[in-house]
């Protein structure tokens, strides 16, 4: 009657203290004070079984002291609570030190000396969910009055932990929901990828608890990590979070594409050492229409920090982000490609600043002038230069490269030339100044073809010479046919280069056309190239015309000539005419 009344009295405690929180820690701790006060322990654990986690999380109290809990992660079906969570019977040891169900090294840490236990079962609903235990009698030894009061409350607490755990799921669901719906909300408020991934990285310490963690951007074209936004790793420099795919945890997850939790990381055979302290992991792939665009890696000081719950929220948070990621990287990308359109069309702007400006009238000739590039910016020059009175420079270029760095180059070429002309009136010492110039600033691998010639109106020569450029043609009236060879190599190769020139008496009804290698090196489907004969023969076809129709004729006539997949080059070209 005395254990009955005994049983009754806890168990109305038990009914008291449950019913007054569905808060779970809250809950756990007064069970442990009243287990302990029930059989007058001077310790007691819980441990509820969790079909998520690989290990046991016990959460342990000293009533002797503070009765503040504290929570270890020990391996499954490990010591006496592992044995009676496996066999799902009770058992009460008077010494532990006999009993080799007992692990001494489970309970190294803990604050007191264990010599005996009382361990129950948890059954909930027919369904094992964990054990109840009294750690030390203070009085004497657990005995059956014992078992009976801690096993006649067992049912209680198994149905209050159950009870608690479903609330406890169901405000973390609602917390989380909340949670992803404000991230979701501060994600959408900004289009820059450095200040999302900032966001990004801030927001998920709302979600998860990390000592070190960030996100990890993919570029898929080279295969490795491209940006990175991180917290934590102080002691590490940007090379050491560049990584390659299936490099480290973070690479394996991006070549995967399969979140994972590393509850030990000192037993991952891809985990690389960033953070000194950090004992377990956790990684999601970012995703979106299932391509992988980045990863989530979040890691902790302690083992066993995070469950599949952690890993469903931090995937539910990615799910939300790769949205966010995505519409960042696209608006990074036309920010970018409309700063080099903008780019290009000033760079455009200052070549074109570089070309004649208005058709060149000298008494006694025809000349026209024409530069067609092939991209928003050429490699291609041609120029009229006045000398003095009758005398007139004529330069035609073509620089290595495209883009914006041959218009850099062409632009150095022209001044160069420029300079030159004004200080020197012989033609092979100009090319020769111009190429030292250019060799002492050019990188190596660069270099730039060029005529250069003055014309003597009154006299009727053009004195020039050839640097390494497609040969210019003179045309004589009767049909002969002369190629303009002199000169010398390419400019900017070789710094001791030596250039000659040669002057060229032009006769009534002669014509002399320089050009770029996109007039003649173009080719039709059956891979045959335009070359120079089919310029001469359309050339000598309209000698009676101005050069304005034979050059717009020889443009017509090279692209009726060309495949549709053939990929043009600049399209540069000067024609002269003697007409009296």
């Amino acid at each position: 009657m005395v254990n009955h009344t005994r049983t009754e009295k806890f168990m109305l405690e038990a009914a008291r203290r449950f019913n007054s929180t569905l808060e779970y820690e809250e809950l756990i701790e007064s069970i442990l004070q009243l287990v302990a006060s029930a059989v007058n322990s001077e310790a007691a654990l819980v441990f509820r079984i969790d079909h998520e986690r690989s290990n046991m999380r016990i959460r342990y109290m000293n009533c002797s002291t503070d009765c503040k809990m504290e929570i270890y992660e020990q391996a499954m079906d490990k010591g006496v609570v592992g044995w009676v969570s496996k066999f799902k019977e009770p058992v009460v040891i008077h010494d532990v030190k006999n009993d080799e169900r007992f692990d001494h090294d489970m309970w190294k840490d803990v604050d007191i000396e264990i010599k005996s236990l009382l361990s129950v079962p948890l059954i909930g609903k027919g369904h094992m969910i964990g054990v109840i235990e009294a750690i030390n009698k203070n009085e004497g030894q657990f005995d059956e009055s014992d078992l009976d009061v801690i096993t006649g409350l067992a049912n209680q607490i198994a149905v209050a932990i159950d009870n608690a755990n479903l609330y406890r799921k169901a405000k973390r669901d609602a917390l989380e929901k909340n949670l992803l719906y404000e991230i979701g909300k501060k994600l959408s408020s900004t289009l820059s990828l450095n200040e999302l991934l900032k966001e990004i990285v801030d927001s998920l310490k709302q979600a998860v608890n990390f000592t070190a963690g960030g996100v990890f951007i993919l570029n898929p074209d080279k295969e490795e990590i491209d940006s990175v936004y991180v917290s934590g790793y102080e002691n590490c420099t940007q090379n050491d979070l560049h990584l390659k795919f299936g490099q480290g945890l973070v690479g394996h997850v991006a070549k995967t594409g399969e979140g994972i939790i590393v509850s030990d990381v000192s037993s991952n055979e891809h985990y690389i050492d960033m953070h000194c302290n950090t004992k377990s992991e956790m990684l999601v792939p970012i995703e979106i229409n299932g391509r992988v665009i980045g990863v989530f890696n979040v890691e902790s000081d302690l083992l066993n920090a995070y469950d599949y719950n952690d890993l469903s929220l931090m995937s539910a948070f990615a799910a939300s982000a790769a949205v966010s990621i995505e519409r960042a990287k696209l608006h990074e990308q036309l920010v970018a490609g409309q700063k080099i359109q903008q780019q290009l069309s000033i760079a455009r702007q200052i070549q074109i600043s570089f070309l004649p400006k208005t058709s060149l009238d000298i008494p006694g000739y025809d000349i026209s002038g024409e530069n067609i590039p092939s991209e928003e910016i050429g490699g291609d020059y041609y120029d009229f230069i006045n000398i003095v009175d009758h005398q007139i420079g004529i330069a035609i270029g073509d620089v290595s490269g495209k883009g914006i760095p041959a218009a850099i180059l062409m632009a150095s070429f022209r001044a160069s030339l420029i300079a030159e002309i004004r200080n020197n009136y012989s033609i092979r010492t100009i090319c020769q100044k111009v190429n030292q110039l250019l060799y002492e600033s050019m990188e190596s691998g660069n270099f730039v073809t060029a005529v250069y010639g003055v014309l003597d109106a009154k006299n009727h020569i053009f004195t020039f010479a050839n640097c390494g450029h497609n040969l210019p043609l003179l045309i004589r009236k009767n049909g002969d046919i002369e190629y303009l060879r002199e000169g010398g190599p390419v400019l900017g190769v070789a710094l001791d280069a030596k250039f000659e020139d040669r002057p060229l008496y032009i006769e009534l009804g002669d014509i002399i056309i320089l050009y770029t290698d996109g007039v003649i090196e173009v080719f039709n489907d059956k891979g045959e190239e335009y070359g120079d004969a089919r310029l001469i023969k359309i050339i000598k076809q309209n000698q009676k015309k101005s050069t304005k129709e034979i050059r717009d004729l020889i443009y017509n006539d090279v692209k009726s000539f060309a495949s549709e997949s053939h990929s043009f080059d600049d399209f540069t070209m000067i024609v002269l005419k003697r007409l009296k």
